[in-house]
C-alpha cells in the first residue's frame, strides 16, 4: 500500500474504493506495474533493464511457494495464486515494457494501442479478475478502451521528461501525418479521447464490483481537460487532492451515467 501511494497515487485512491478484502491483491498488482514502469529511471541501461524485467518473468513463472525476499513480489506471487489470475498477461507486460528501456520511437498508432493494451489495459483487467473474476470476462473490450485511454493521456503528461531523456512514445506516422506536432497529436484520430468516449458508452453497464478497477478513468478526463489549449510539452496538468477525490467519490457511488 505504501509503495503505490508514493508513486502511483491515483490507482491508490481508487484501490480504497474496493472492499477491503480486495484492496491487497490489487495493491500487490499496483506496486508491481509501477516497478516494472520505473525499471528505465532507476536502472537507466537497457540492458541490465532487460535483466530486471527478466528477474521478474522467472519470479512469476516460478512454479514453488518459497519466499523470494521480495515484498512485491512475493505479495503479487500469492495474488496470482489466490485469484488464478493468468501467468501470460503478466509476461506480456513485461515483454513491452523492454521499449521503454531504449529510445526507438514507436513505429506505428496500432503498435501504440498494442503498448497500452498489454500494459494499462492488462491491469485493469487483473484489477476486475480480482474484484468479481465471473464478471470481469464480460467487460475485456471495455478494459481495452479504458487501457488505451488511461495509457495515451499518461504518456501526453510524461512528454515533457520523455523528451528530456531523448525518448518518444508518439507514433512515427501520427507525427508525420501531423507534421511532428504534438498539438495535433493530442487531437488525433486514435489518441485518448476516442478510447475514452468508446468507456464511457459501455461504463454504464459497469457492475459496482467492477468499479474500482475502472475508477482511474474518472481522473484520465478530468486530466484532458486540463491539457485542454496548452502544449503537453508546457509541463504535467495537475489536479488538486480535493477534486481527485471528489470525481473517484462520486463515480464510486453512482457509476458512469449512460451515453
Amino acid at each position: 500500500m505504501d509503495a503505490v501511494r508514493a508513486s502511483d497515487h491515483d490507482r491508490y485512491l481508487s484501490a480504497l474504493y474496493a472492499p477491503a478484502d480486495k484492496r491487497d491483491a490489487l495493491f500487490s498488482l499496483y506496486a508491481f506495474n509501477a516497478e516494472i514502469a520505473s525499471v528505465r529511471d532507476r536502472i537507466h541501461e537497457p540492458l541490465p533493464g532487460e535483466v530486471r524485467l527478466q528477474w521478474w518473468r522467472d519470479v512469476i513463472a516460478a512454479e514453488n511457494d518459497a519466499e523470494t525476499g521480495h515484498p512485491i513480489a512475493d505479495a503479487l506471487r500469492a495474488t496470482i495464486a489466490a485469484n488464478r489470475l493468468p501467468k501470460p498477461a503478466f509476461d506480456n507486460m513485461l515483454e513491452a515494457r523492454i521499449f521503454d528501456l531504449y529510445d526507438d520511437a514507436m513505429p506505428s498508432r496500432t503498435d501504440l494501442e498494442g503498448y497500452c493494451g498489454e500494459t494499462a489495459a492488462a491491469l485493469i483487467q487483473l484489477a476486475a479478475m480480482v474484484l468479481d473474476p465471473q464478471e470481469a470476462p464480460r467487460f475485456a473490450e471495455l478494459a481495452g478502451r479504458a487501457g488505451c485511454a488511461q495509457a495515451i493521456t499518461g504518456l501526453l503528461l510524461l512528454l515533457p521528461l520523455h523528451r528530456r531523456r531523448g525518448q518518444c512514445f508518439v507514433p512515427a506516422d501520427i507525427l508525420a501525418a501531423a507534421g511532428s506536432s504534438s498539438e495535433e497529436f493530442v487531437k488525433a484520430d486514435g489518441g485518448p479521447r476516442e478510447h475514452l468516449s468508446a468507456f464511457e458508452r459501455g461504463a454504464a453497464a459497469l457492475p459496482a464490483s467492477l468499479r474500482p478497477a475502472f475508477l482511474p478513468l474518472v481522473l484520465t478526463r478530468a486530466y484532458l481537460g486540463k491539457m485542454e489549449g496548452r502544449s503537453p510539452l508546457d509541463g504535467a496538468a495537475r489536479l488538486s487532492a480535493l477534486r481527485r477525490h471528489w470525481l473517484l467519490l462520486r463515480r464510486a457511488s453512482k457509476g458512469w451515467p449512460a451515453i
